[in-house]
């Protein structure tokens, strides 16, 4: 995550920069506050270190007490916290729109999966089968204040949307500290203002080309960007219909305004059609494959 102080803000060798390393949902953080010093840029670090913490206590699946985890322990969660509900919102957009091919809840065969391989063994294939019944958004239901899922054995992952949400959030906290070029990357890269130099925030895509941001976001998903099981090439993205259809296997890109949004197209992309692909058009989704 890079700032600058003010639009204006020109980088020399001699120009303050202020560093922070950490995580967010389990990935690496940087922050680099250009124009800063460390004791200008603290308060504003302070800031950053809560809000994704925050953030850990509602989608990571690395803590046992987060509100996703308590989710699929118990099968609903009466107390949801609004930025989760937020976040659930528009998931169901996504969805929607995909017709179902962005769907968290395909976090039962990723478990299944994740505990063959570890054992060193192929799925069961009725054991597979059992896992696809409990897949489906339609069946996640919530309101104002809770959500619950209409089945039993349901689980989600908000993985593939989550650190855009991030990403976004984070972006929105150092814009209200009074930063106005901001890039983040929280998982997902998201540039506003224009870098400083008027050209944009220079970011680097599958394959060497060079993008230039500019009050714009950009994800990428790959299906081998993580093996879930590298001895039988089984991927960390899913096909949540079951139709066993082909996976696209090169990156694909997404870019628009919102990081979350972004985040969620490339991945949905990766199971999508040429046919569905078109569908991203309605979210303002712009690919490049």
């Amino acid at each position: 995550m890079s700032a600058a102080a003010c639009a204006a803000t020109q980088v020399t060798a001699a120009t303050p920069t202020a560093i922070w390393r950490g995580q967010a949902l389990g990935t690496r953080a940087d922050v680099q506050l250009v124009g800063l010093d460390r004791e200008e840029a603290a308060p504003v670090f302070r800031a950053v270190e809560a809000e994704l913490a925050r953030i850990d206590t509602l989608f990571s699946l690395y803590r046992t007490d987060s509100a996703i985890m308590r989710l699929n322990r118990e099968g609903s969660l009466p107390d949801a916290p609004p930025d989760m509900l937020a976040l659930l919102t528009l998931t169901r957009s996504v969805y929607h729109v995909t017709e179902g091919a962005f769907d968290p809840t395909v976090q039962p065969i990723f478990a299944l999966h994740a505990e063959a391989a570890a054992a060193g063994r192929a799925v069961d294939a009725d054991a597979l089968l059992e896992a696809r019944r409990r897949v489906g958004f339609d069946q996640v239901s919530f309101d104002a204040t809770s959500v619950r899922f209409d089945r039993p054995g349901m689980a989600m992952t908000l993985n593939g949307i989550a650190q855009g949400f991030a990403t976004d959030r984070l972006a929105t906290l150092l814009k209200d500290s009074g930063l106005r070029d901001v890039m983040v990357n929280a998982g997902e890269i998201r540039g506003m203002g224009n870098g400083g130099d008027a050209k944009g925030w220079p970011v680097r895509l599958p394959g060497g080309r060079v993008c230039r941001l500019e009050n714009c976001a950009v994800a990428t998903s790959a299906l081998f960007g993580t093996r879930l099981d590298p001895v039988r090439q089984v991927s960390h993205i899913f096909d949540p219909s079951g139709k066993d259809v082909t996976l696209r296997t090169a990156p694909v890109t997404a870019f628009h305004e919102s990081a979350a949004i972004a985040d969620a197209a490339s991945t949905a992309a990766v199971v999508m059609t040429d046919r569905q692909l078109a569908l991203l058009k309605r979210l303002d989704v712009d690919l490049e494959l």
